[in-house]
């Protein structure tokens, strides 16, 4: 096992994988830019090394300054958290280069998934369903017409290195295609470095469920149930659960066995996420796979009872998984909720500033993941989430009903936040019912625009 684990993130992922590090008597570092100095990663962990000032480039995205952090430390792994460097090739690379341990995929499984794109084509030829459109990226205006034609309107251009709702036009009808493609790519070549973009088929309003998978370097791979996160608001997750309303055994089942079969093709091991779309008729579609932890992976901790984060860590050390596929039985019902210091009456607008009064709630089957405390400032340089609710029951209604109650006790002060609105998405009755789908959030704002 590792003597030292340095952790390259911030907020609640970085406190969440501190924590999993003392239940596994490993030392760890932080690091943190001089915007996080009073942050809670960098007062909670062994040791804290500042690399640069407030700006991702200058900080939590400067490899050489993270390797160099790593060494000086003695660190003999990093654990890369979500966003920032955890889907880069290259910094994977880097590590492996210096003889750190990079607590997650291989470099050539990154590489091999972090193309949209070609990702999708090797799911096609593992036989995963996929959705119908461009092989690979587009080269050029007349085969983008031709394939969109194919395909049928409407249809999606997405930026092939892409990620967080980024780089994705809707397209209508044929006399909008030039325009979009241009816009798409623009934005992905501001965002991602790389302007390559490819076209699928736009699914009227389906499900978007994820499957979480594990797998150690001994070839056992397992899936862990699925998440629904079809709640969102301009392609960016606001409320996730899991199981899914709409999937039965039947459909877990198939859509596990193709989340392994995805995994397997690449060689992969570590956590991984295998997100499709689910359409009307149950039919499923492979979209991407995300190479690292996910944000809403408290909810399938919470249902399956294993430890996700632990478990990364022990199979980056070269352990075998604890558990077999036979192991993972679904116990109950669990929703996580963002809390987001933002203000949905103003289009959700950020809302950076000091938490003057602060009270989280607590009880049985509540879950806070988090990292802010009264007296903390929510800087204007990185996201807004001020926590991650999660509310585990004996099932679905029950999960819903202590959601309601702790949403009802959540105070913050000193910044706007969304947690009236995430209450008001969890007291619909079609929410309840399990009604609802990608386009649901889209359509409840606009209501409540109009009220």
């Amino acid at each position: 096992m590792f003597k030292k684990v340095l952790i390259a993130n911030r907020g609640e992922i970085a406190v969440r994988i501190i924590r999993a590090c003392r239940e596994l008597s490993i030392r760890c570092v932080a690091v943190y830019s001089t915007a996080d100095r009073n942050s809670l990663h960098a007062q909670i962990a062994d040791e804290a090394v500042c690399i640069g000032p407030p700006a991702t480039k200058d900080s939590y995205l400067n490899m050489n300054a993270v390797i160099q952090a790593a060494l000086n430390s003695g660190a003999d792994a990093i654990h890369p958290g979500f966003g920032f460097l955890s889907e880069n090739a290259q910094f994977a690379r880097l590590c492996e280069q210096n003889n750190i341990t990079f607590i997650g995929p291989s470099y050539h499984a990154i590489e091999m998934l972090g193309d949209k794109a070609a990702a999708k084509e090797t799911m096609a030829a593992a036989g995963v369903p996929v959705i119908p459109g461009s092989k690979g990226a587009v080269n050029s205006i007349e085969e983008a017409r031709e394939i969109a034609e194919k395909a049928g309107y409407p249809v999606l251009v997405k930026a092939s290195a892409g990620g967080g709702g980024r780089g994705i036009r809707r397209v209508d009808s044929p006399e909008d295609l030039e325009a979009q493609i241009t816009a798409a790519k623009q934005e992905a070549k501001n965002f991602f470095g790389d302007d390559a973009v490819y076209i699928e088929k736009f699914l009227i309003n389906p499900h978007h469920v994820e499957i979480q998978i594990m797998a150690d370097k001994h070839g056992n791979y397992i899936h862990l149930c699925e998440r629904d996160c079809s709640m969102q608001r301009r392609n960016q997750k606001i409320l996730e659960e899991c199981p899914s309303p709409i999937v039965t055994p039947e459909l877990r089942d198939k859509m596990g066995k193709a989340a392994v079969t995805a995994a397997k093709q690449c060689g992969y091991y570590n956590a991984g996420t295998i997100e499709f779309l689910v359409d009307e008729n149950r039919d499923f579609y492979f979209m991407e796979m995300n190479t690292r932890i996910q944000v809403e992976h408290p909810i399938t901790e919470e249902v399956t009872g294993f430890d996700l984060v632990k478990a990364q860590i022990e199979v980056a050390a070269g352990l075998p998984l604890s558990v077999t596929q036979d192991d993972i039985t679904i116990r109950g019902h669990a929703i996580e909720c963002r809390i987001n210091a933002e203000n949905p009456e103003l289009d959700f607008r950020p809302s950076p500033g000091t938490i003057t009064a602060l009270y989280m709630p607590g009880g049985p089957g509540i879950r806070i993941d988090g990292a802010v405390y009264q007296g903390y400032t929510i800087t204007p340089y990185y996201d807004s989430m001020i926590s991650k609710l999660i509310a585990h029951g004996s099932d679905r209604e029950d999960a819903i009903n202590k959601m309601c109650w702790a949403l009802s006790e959540f105070i913050v002060e000193g910044v706007d936040t969304n947690i009236d609105f995430q209450l008001e998405v969890i007291r619909n009755q079609d929410f309840k019912a399990g009604n609802y789908d990608i386009g649901f959030l889209g359509r409840l704002m606009e209501e409540h625009k109009k009220r």
